[in-house]
C-alpha cells in the first residue's frame, strides 16, 4: 500500500502563488497515476489535476494555465504549483494514487476515482483578499 503525504499549504492573499507537495517513501512513482483533488467549505471534492509515469497531465477547466502539476519519480514527489491563486480555490487539497494504466490521467476530470485507492491527510488552502 502506498502512503501519501501532503505539505506546503498554508494562507495566501488573492492572486498570489503556492506550491503544494506530496510525498512517498515506500514506493516509487514510476508505476502510479498520480492526482491532485480539493474539497472546499461545503463543497463536494473535485479533481483538480493528475500525471501519469511519462508526464503526460490533465487539468480541470478552472485551474487550466494557473495550475502546473509535476513530478520527481526518482525522489517520490509530486508537486502542484499553483498561481494567480482566487478566493475560490480555498480548499483543503490532497493527492492520490491509482496503479497507472493509459490515459489514467483523463480520469481526474472524467472519473470515476474509485480507482484512486491510496490518499493523503490533505492539506489546507486558504486565500483570501
Amino acid at each position: 500500500q502506498i502512503h501519501l503525504w501532503e505539505s506546503g499549504g498554508g494562507s495566501v492573499q488573492t492572486g498570489g502563488t503556492l506550491r503544494l507537495t506530496c510525498r512517498t517513501t515506500n514506493y516509487s512513482f514510476r508505476h502510479y497515476c498520480l492526482g491532485w483533488f480539493r474539497q472546499g467549505p461545503g463543497k463536494r471534492r473535485e479533481g483538480v489535476a493528475a500525471i501519469d509515469p511519462a508526464g503526460a497531465t490533465n487539468y480541470a477547466g478552472s485551474v487550466q494555465g494557473r495550475f502546473t502539476i509535476s513530478q520527481d519519480k526518482a525522489v517520490g514527489v509530486m508537486y502542484l504549483d499553483m498561481k494567480d491563486l482566487k478566493s475560490e480555490n480555498t480548499a483543503t487539497y490532497l493527492c492520490a494514487a491509482l496503479p497507472s494504466w493509459p490515459q489514467c490521467q483523463a480520469l481526474i476530470t472524467s472519473g470515476p476515482w474509485d480507482g484512486f485507492g491510496a490518499w493523503g491527510q490533505g492539506t489546507w488552502v486558504t486565500v483570501s483578499s
